[in-house]
């Protein structure tokens, strides 16, 4: 279990610049006055006194308490002041966002950013937890490209057999297909979409699929990776989102979208973004795989 405080006065972490906004609030670049570090500081956009804390908020708290791991972010204190809460997290300067903006990556790189997504996703999977909101933003990373993965706050255990889930999670570009297609019972196989996605990304240098809509985000997956069948996945033209006047889109060949990727690469993505959720390979089959084969 992760040790983290629990203060009530905010005056000993110190506000530097801000590195991100939302809904939930901001998140600041901090510096930690009493050991003179940097921390991230996220500031809940809540009123306590009317609000009290969302579950979101609680549920990310009580999930990092159970996810200590080195590819992990570390929880250090939850300030609770009158009227505000705030969480104080290690710091990083970049997220995998800003890193694929500044340069292409090797093949090195890539598979050392891979294994470690994967190793931290093998930790919360064998736990039960579901992240629900992988994107290259949510993986922070260092100079010497150690990542955490971050922002838990769609995090949340998954139970068999399945009970109903909301469809409002991940982003649409690295959303699942049974996400976009209104399946409520899904489990940790959402996580592994999104990976694939990522993996993708990092190979080409741009988003595999950029919908602009659920149904728009849907049709991009199928005209690469066609449209299931019945026979594909059992029961997918049922379910409420399938688009039913939809022409079909024949499999498209991913050695032609990613020219001269190794083979292992491409078969590894290729078992990460299959359609039917209960063929998708799992995190811990991933990191066992041949891509992954002599890298230290």
């Amino acid at each position: 279990m992760s040790n983290f405080r629990r203060s009530y006065d905010s005056a000993r972490y110190e506000p530097v610049e801000i590195l991100g906004h939302g809904a939930y609030g901001r998140v600041y670049k901090a510096r930690d006055i009493e050991n003179n570090t940097y921390i991230a500081m996220k500031k809940m956009n809540i009123d306590l006194e009317r609000e009290g804390v969302p579950t979101t908020t609680l549920r990310e708290v009580a999930l990092l308490k159970e996810l200590n791991h080195m590819h992990i972010v570390k929880l250090f204190d939850v300030v609770v002041t009158e009227k505000k809460l705030f969480l104080i997290f290690e710091f990083l300067e970049r997220d995998l966002r800003k890193l694929l903006d500044e340069a292409p990556l090797s093949g090195d790189q890539i598979r050392k950013i891979m294994s470690q997504i994967l190793d931290a996703l093998v930790f919360c999977h064998s736990r039960r937890f579901m992240h629900r909101d992988l994107k290259p933003e949510n993986i922070l990373i260092d100079s010497e490209l150690n990542i955490k993965l971050a922002d838990f706050g769609l995090a949340r255990a998954y139970q068999i057999p399945g009970k109903p889930y909301t469809n409002e999670v991940q982003t649409l570009w690295y959303r699942a297909p049974e996400v976009l297609l209104g399946c409520e019972q899904y489990s940790v196989s959402i996580d592994i979409w999104s990976v694939g996605c990522i993996f993708a990304e990092l190979m080409r240098c741009r988003p595999m699929f950029q919908g602009s809509s659920a149904l728009n985000q849907i049709t991009e997956i199928f005209k690469v990776l066609g449209t299931p069948r019945e026979e594909d996945w059992e029961g997918v033209t049922s379910l409420r989102d399938f688009p039913r006047n939809h022409e079909p889109h024949h499999t498209l060949t991913l050695t032609q979208m990613f020219p001269g990727v190794d083979s292992n690469a491409i078969d590894l993505l290729q078992q990460m973004l299959t359609i039917n959720p209960s063929k998708r390979i799992s995190a811990k089959a991933a990191l066992g795989h041949p891509y992954f084969t002599g890298f230290n």
